[in-house]
C-alpha cells in the first residue's frame, strides 16, 4: 500500500498510544506485512502529545468514527480497536486494516487518499470522531 502524490494530512497520537502501536507493529511483522508497513508509516509521521493535550475531534483506539468513503459516497460508522477486539459484525475494526490504519490519528474534517495493493485508489474523509468510549458526535 504506498500513498498518493499527494500531501498527507497531520495526525496527532499520544504517547501511550504511540507506543501501544510499536508494540502492535513488531508483534505483528511477520503476520500482515503491509498493514504493518503502513501503519509504521503512520506512526512515524505523527506529531506526538500529551493526552491533556489531545484535541476533540481526534481518531484514538477505541474512538468511534463516522468516516466518508469518498469514492463510493457511503457513510460508516465504527470503532477502532486493536485487532484481538476486532469484529466487523459489531462494526469494530482493527487498526492492522487499511481503513483502520488509514483513521488513526486523522481529526474531524481531514481526509487522506492512498494505493490500494491489488490497484485502485480510496479517499477517507472523518465526519466525527468520539473520544473512546464515547459515540462519533
Amino acid at each position: 500500500m504506498s500513498y498518493l502524490n499527494q500531501e498527507l494530512p497531520p495526525i496527532t497520537l499520544t504517547a501511550g498510544e504511540c507506543d501501544r502501536l510499536r508494540r502492535l507493529v513488531d508483534a505483528a511483522a511477520n503476520s500482515s506485512p503491509q498493514a504493518v508497513a503502513y501503519l509504521t508509516r503512520e506512526i512515524e509521521r505523527a506529531e506526538i502529545v500529551d493526552p491533556t493535550h489531545l484535541c476533540n475531534g481526534v481518531v484514538q483506539m477505541g474512538s468511534t468514527v463516522e468516516f466518508r468513503d469518498e469514492s463510493t459516497m457511503k457513510v460508516r460508522t465504527v470503532t477502532l480497536v486493536y485487532p484481538n477486539e476486532a469484529d466487523v459484525d459489531a462494526g469494530k475494526i482493527s487498526v492492522l486494516t487499511p481503513i483502520g490504519a488509514a483513521l488513526i490519528g486523522l481529526s474531524t474534517g481531514q481526509s487522506i487518499e492512498w494505493e490500494l495493493p491489488a490497484g485502485g485508489r480510496r479517499m477517507l474523509t472523518v465526519l466525527n470522531a468520539g473520544k473512546p468510549g464515547e459515540p462519533a458526535a
